[in-house]
Order: C-alpha cells, then sequence, then structure tokens
C-alpha cells in the first residue's frame, strides 16, 4: 500500500502556531498516512508565534528567526518520507513550512506571493511530490497513475 505524507492540522490535530487546526475531508484510509507537523518535529511549541519567510530566512512577527527550527523539522520530515518510502505528500498552503504554491511574504498583512515552504522545498528536491489541500484531487489521479 502506498503511504501519503500529510500535514498534521490537515487531519484535525491541534498543531497549528494558534493551537488552531486546518481539518479537511480526506478521501484516504488513516493506515495510508504518514501525519507530520514538521514546526513541531523541529521543537517548535503549540501555540508558537505565528511566522513568516523573510527572504531566505523564517521570523516572527517581532522579529525572532526561527529558521533553524524549522530547517530542522524539514529534515527530519524528509527522513520520515525516506523511511515510509513517501513519493506523495498533501501539505498546507500559505505555511512557511508547507506550502506548496504561496506562501505569506513577510509582511504580515495577509498578502501571499508565489513560493514554496521550507519542508516542501526540501521534499521536493528529495523527489517527494507535493500536493495542497486545494489539490486533494490532482493527488489522488496521481496516485492512481503511480499504481499503473
Amino acid at each position: 500500500m502506498k503511504k501519503i505524507l500529510i500535514s498534521a492540522c490537515l487531519t484535525g490535530e491541534n498543531v497549528k502556531y494558534n493551537g488552531g487546526n486546518n481539518l479537511v475531508q480526506l478521501p484516504f484510509k488513516e493506515e495510508e498516512l504518514v501525519v507530520v507537523c514538521p514546526e513541531t518535529l523541529g521543537g517548535l511549541p503549540v501555540p508558537r508565534p505565528p511566522c513568516e519567510m523573510i527572504k531566505d530566512g523564517i521570523f516572527s512577527k517581532d522579529g525572532n528567526e526561527f529558521t533553524k527550527e524549522f530547517l530542522q523539522g524539514a529534515k527530519k520530515t524528509v527522513d520520515l518520507a525516506k523511511e515510509n518510502n513517501i513519493k506523495f505528500a498533501l501539505m498546507k498552503e500559505r505555511s512557511p513550512s508547507c506550502g506548496v504554491c504561496k506562501v505569506y511574504d513577510g509582511t504580515f498583512s495577509n498578502n501571499l506571493i508565489d513560493g514554496k515552504g521550507k519542508t516542501t522545498q526540501l521534499l521536493e528536491d528529495s523527489g517527494v511530490k507535493c500536493f495542497s489541500e486545494f489539490q486533494i484531487d490532482l493527488l489522488e489521479k496521481a496516485l492512481k497513475n503511480n499504481n499503473t
């Protein structure tokens, strides 16, 4: 059975920066999922300050840098994907960790720009194809095509 890496917040786990989640309806069985929150894997607490990418770094609104923690979580997530022979991931769009197509622009004003989160970038660099919660249909097609 093929496993799918998934952002924990999408499964209803309360791991978002504010202690909440981003639960979505999933067409996948629980045993198919490898659930991960790169930010908590990197040692960040829940709740934690909201962070955005500014150039190559990740900073909170008050200017504290969290790049090291985000990269540590990203590397642990890639290791988990390799251990489980994962080829596909479902990630949380807009996140500085998990954004697939869009991330916030670093101004903390809800402006989005084209870009990838740190974890998504490392996953894709390692050969994992990433999809956002807005692309579940594309992920399902990719899974079907990969099974043939």
